[in-house]
């Protein structure tokens, strides 16, 4: 163990990620702007140190074993701390910059996280802040990977199996959403059962909003939406409820606002199966960057306003 952290350096890192990533040495020293000897040697020279094989070649590329895997893991992290130590110390020696990667799910991207960015970005001018939207499947596996700061939208329903840490910050709730104009927006009161021969715009299966959608229509003996579109990006949906008779779910944040545009119509029924926190999700036993804690702060702060208004 000694050898290994008094010898391995962060190139040797850098290109365990670099190989897994692109599963090729050619394409992995053209990205590390090396050349494919290069790489073989230093590949090499890293097994050597660990003792064991960290890539199988095959006539494709390359293959992580359960050693490359496990060490281009740990490579990602002390990457990503490096990083932010590196803007640790720009951010000593000016205050107002700093970087931070966020991923945002849906019911935060509509006025949580732009309002806080936007107030954030007010006090520190030069703050870089990159947005990566998706859902809980995609964004918390590149949190644990650090390349993801936090992750703000609705919280998973298990945090301890993820090895993160969540904090609530307000509560959410989804509601059925058609355009404006829509023959079930014309009606004064409705039931799950009126909406279930309709074609709906719904998130993946994979995701716990689906889940939750789906047990809101069996606690009413229903059998939930099958042939639907599946998607979450907010300008295909908003699309598709304009231009046709599609029943869509949106986060109740994201619907009043699209609502208050004239656009859509809220459905007066009820998914309270939906009903979730929103909050911050980060990694655990890890510490954030600078600006990472102040959006974090800004966030908190711009919840309790949000909450005292709705």
């Amino acid at each position: 163990m000694k050898l290994l952290t008094s010898r391995l350096t962060i190139r040797h890192l850098r290109m365990v990620v670099a190989i897994e990533k692109e599963g090729n040495l050619v394409r992995a020293a053209k990205r590390l702007n090396m050349t494919q000897s290069a790489v073989t040697k230093a590949l090499q020279e890293i097994e050597a140190l660990m003792k064991a094989r960290l890539f199988d070649r095959t006539n494709r590329g390359v293959v992580p074993t359960m050693f490359g895997h496990t060490l281009a893991q740990h490579a990602r992290l002390v990457i990503a701390q490096l990083a932010h130590a590196e803007e640790h110390l720009a951010d000593l020696r000016d205050g107002t910059g700093g970087r931070v990667a966020i991923g945002t799910l849906l019911s935060a991207a509509a006025e949580l996280l732009p309002t806080a960015i936007a107030r954030l970005r007010r006090e520190r001018p030069k703050l870089v802040v990159k947005i990566v939207e998706g859902t809980n499947d995609v964004l918390i596996p590149a949190l644990r990977a650090g390349e993801l700061d936090i992750v703000v939208g609705r919280l998973s329903e298990l945090p301890d199996r993820l090895s993160v840490v969540q904090e609530v910050l307000m509560d959410d709730i989804a509601l059925v959403v058609v355009r404006r104009g829509h023959p079930l927006a014309e009606r004064g009161a409705l039931r799950l059962a009126d909406l279930a021969g309709w074609e709906w715009i719904l998130p993946p299966q994979e995701t716990s909003l689906r889940r939750q959608i789906d047990i809101a229509f069996l606690e009413e003996g229903l059998e939930p939406p099958t042939h639907a579109v599946e998607s979450v990006s907010l300008l295909t949906n908003r699309a598709l409820l304009i231009d046709a008779d599609y029943l869509g779910v949106f986060p109740a944040a994201v619907a009043r606002r699209e609502a208050a545009a004239g656009a859509i119509a809220i459905l007066p029924v009820a998914l309270r199966t939906t009903a979730i926190p929103i909050g911050i999700t980060t990694r655990a036993n890890a510490r954030l960057s600078p600006a990472a804690e102040v959006l974090v702060e800004t966030l908190r702060s711009t919840s309790r306003e949000l909450a005292a208004l709705a």
